[in-house]
Formats: C-alpha cells, structure tokens, sequence
C-alpha cells in the first residue's frame, strides 16, 4: 500500500465516521422527513448486518515538579512533562461474529487513531538499524510516518485491520483473525478504555509486544480452558509489531493457554512468543508473560503480572557496552489492585519492579528513540535530538494511586455524549537504580521523580 493510497484511506475513514458519528445519517435530500428517514433506515441496517461504528477522544497532562518540560524520563504514553497531550482519538468500524453457533460467520474490525500515543501503536517492528549487526534497515511503511513529523508529538497510527472468521469446528468452533491486530499477551494494553491508569507499567512500555500482523486462532474447549496461537511475520523484532511489507519473510509463533474458575473470579493466563529475531538473522527472540486475575469480592480485583523476555546476539551501545555482542533479557513484576468504592468511584493501586538487565529494552526518552529514522544517512529522530537518549542495564521501580471518576453518571448529567466521561487523576512514583553499571540518572538529571496526572477518556 502506498503512502498516496493509505492517505487516501485515512481522509475517507475520518469522513465516513465524520458524517456517521456526528450526524446519525446519509443526507439524500434537503426535507427534514428524508433526512430522518434515510438515517433510521441507516440505523436499521447497520443493526440488522451488525456493524459497529464508535471510539474514543482521551487526553491529559502531567505535572512533573523535577522538570521544566521535556520528557517523563522512560515513562511511555503519558511522557510529556507539564503540557497537555491530546493522546488518543481513536476511531473504528467494526462486525463482530457470532461464535456460539455452528455455524460461518465472518466479521472483523479496522481502527484509526490521532495522538501522541500513535507512535507507540504504529508497526514499528523493523527498527532503523538491524539489533544483531547493526546494518540499516528499510521500515515499515504501514503507518510509520503518515503524518505529523512537524509537531515532534502528534501521528497516526492504523493499529487494527484484520478480518475475523468463525470456523465451526470441534464442539465450540475456532475463531480466527487474519490481518494487523492488536497483541494477546500480557495485562495491560494500548487502547485508553482498556486500562485504570494513565500512565502504562515498564514492563508494558519495554517488555512485551503492541500489535502483530499474521493470523491468530483462539479455540474454547470448555467454560473451565481457552487456547490460542498465532503465526506472525512482518517484523525484525521476533514478530512483535510487525507490518505489511518488509521481513515477511521472517515468520514467529505465539502460543496462549487461560483457566477460567467455575465461580469465574479467578482466571490464570500464560502466554509466550517464539521467532528467529529478523530475515537477516536466525537468532532467537523469545518472551512469556503470566497473568493471574482474582476477584477478592464483587468489589475487589487483584491482578499479578510477570514477564520475562530473551534476545540473542544483540549489538550493544548503551552507558555500559560499547559495540558489544550479548544474549540480553529483561523482566518485570507488576501488582494491581482496584476497588469499587461506589457505582461512579473506583481506586486503583500498581507497583512494579523491570529490570533492563543488559540496557536494551528501556530507553529515555523512549518516544525520541521510537521516532528515529535514517536520513540522508545520519541517524535523526523528529521528536527531539536523538543525542539525549540515555540507555543503561538498570532496574526500575514505580507506584501509582489513581481513581476512575464518573462524572456524568454522578452529577446525573442529562447530555447523552457526556454520559460515559471518565475523569482519572493519578499520582505516580519513580525510582531508578543501574544494574551494575555505573549510576542512571534518566529522570532530568535525577535517580527518581514523582508525577501528577490528570486525564479523561470519554468513549462514543
């Protein structure tokens, strides 16, 4: 797909969810009884073939007292120090299928998304130069530089497209996604709605995969066990955040297994990815996440989360290794806890520890060095001066207390478009220490910093 032809698409998507969206119609005519009833008959058919048509507008800032402005050191997505950031307004069309029957059914799902965290969500699994040799590699052109390298912040990101089939096999039937979707691992994830806190845990931001191209197959043997396994390629990172045109050569696998209670409050899932690291390079590049999910009560949640990440033969440059060659890993540990004070009012804890082991996972800021690019062969990066990237082996450590406010709901708001606003202030708390290197001091010349944040995400 071309850049000509993905612009294209991306203005004819904006247009269409535009008109749908905000008008609720297709206008034939100038009457006002036309008009109302080309849109329920727009309604009508959207309902009758099921097809979907929503998103989300989530934005925040950041009050860092340690910074003037700048960057959150490491700290992905909400990275932006005391400025407000317009991070996600995320747009999608989607038909879900119907997989209790025994029966085909076809669906699937495209989304667009506008905002600072589009970089993060882009398929930018061809990274500029090879980690093994360090030769320069073309990237992706799926969605990578689309538009917006002018305001160092702002892009867009196309991170789903995928066909999704129920295939009536065995007692339950195999539901299959063919195309870019987002990862199944892991806890946390990109879309705003999905997640408690502002800010995502390291081990999120460095450990684990955003998106995938391939096929990914989930089977349901029972109400107690589900299975899943993908085939994914496009990428020379072990078939993370792969796209559409280069390394498809390169294929990885990733593999997934849940336990779901009789009573349903417990749920225990293990997932892994395996691959040859590039095209270029038959070394591995492997990673596995657990994640237990218990519900205490009806009003109690607590979710443990560990990842665990491996990469052989990596070109090290970072504070410790100079152009040196080592099989790297990288690990996490993250608790979460959330309670239901009220209907409107839920509190939410998170403590983490990530370790970096050998300086290759977690760069600050990480948004600089995601947005690199070769050009006229120098190494350059359209979101701020690629010389202030700092790297180091290092363990980290962060805490956040947050609370998902309601708002609408409890003032008993009347506006239908407000009804679902969620307001979420946030307090978090970073500490950094070099493992066994010499000291790190990523957060504006310091060991550890402590962050305010105040956000909303207000789904449509």
């Amino acid at each position: 797909m071309t850049y000509s032809t993905k612009l294209l698409f991306t203005v004819t998507s904006c247009l269409l969810f535009s008109t749908i969206i905000h008008s609720g119609a297709l206008y034939a005519s100038n009457s006002d009884s036309s008009d109302t009833f080309q849109s329920t008959n727009l309604r009508k058919f959207f309902k009758d073939k099921r097809v979907e048509l929503g998103g989300w507008i989530h934005g925040g800032a950041t009050y860092n007292p340690s910074q003037n402005g700048g960057f959150n050191g490491p700290v992905a997505f909400a990275d932006q120090a005391n400025r407000f950031q317009l991070n996600q307004f995320n747009l999608f069309i989607k038909r879900p299928v119907i997989s209790e029957t025994n029966r085909w059914d076809i669906g699937g799902r495209v989304d667009f998304m506008f905002g600072t965290d589009a970089i993060y969500t882009q398929a930018f699994g061809v990274p500029t130069f090879d980690v093994n040799s360090g030769e320069p590699l073309k990237r992706n052109t799926w969605d990578l530089g689309l538009c917006c390298a002018s305001t160092k912040t702002y892009g867009i990101a196309l991170p789903q497209a995928f066909l999704e089939v129920h295939v009536p096999i065995g007692q339950n039937g195999l539901n299959l996604k063919i195309g870019h979707f987002y990862s199944p691992t892991g806890f946390e994830t990109v879309p705003a709605p999905d997640n408690f806190f502002y800010t995502r845990a390291y081990s999120f931001n460095a450990g684990e995969p955003f998106t995938h191209t391939g096929i990914q197959g989930t089977y349901i043997i029972n109400n107690n066990w589900t299975v899943s396994g993908s085939a994914v390629t496009g990428s020379a990172t072990g078939g993370w955040d792969g796209g559409w045109n280069k390394q498809l050569g390169n294929w990885s696998g990733i593999g997934g297994i849940t336990w779901t209670s009789d009573s349903q409050a417990t749920t225990l899932n293990l997932t892994g990815t395996y691959g040859e690291t590039s095209s270029h390079s038959s070394t591995s590049w492997a990673m596995y996440n657990t994640v237990l999910q218990h519900k205490i009560n009806p009003q109690t949640l607590l979710v443990l989360h560990h990842v665990h990440g491996f990469a052989n033969g990596i070109l090290l440059n970072n504070l410790k290794y100079t152009n040196e060659v080592k099989d790297v890993q990288w690990m996490g540990v993250v608790t979460h806890l959330y309670y239901d004070l009220t209907e409107n009012v839920s509190l939410g804890a998170r403590a983490e520890w990530f370790r970096d082991r050998d300086g290759f996972r977690n760069p600050s800021p990480f948004r600089i060095a995601a947005a690199s690019n070769l050009v006229n062969g120098a190494l350059v990066s359209y979101a701020g001066d690629i010389n202030s990237v700092t790297i180091t082996p290092a363990d980290y450590y962060s805490a956040t207390f947050g609370i998902n406010w309601k708002a609408a709901k409890t003032l008993k708001l009347r506006w239908d478009s407000i009804k679902k606003l969620n307001i979420r202030p946030n307090i978090r708390y970073d500490r950094v220490d070099a493992y066994r290197a010499a000291a790190y001091r990523p957060f504006a010349g310091n060991k550890d910093q402590i962050l305010f944040s105040l956000d909303f995400m207000l789904p449509f």
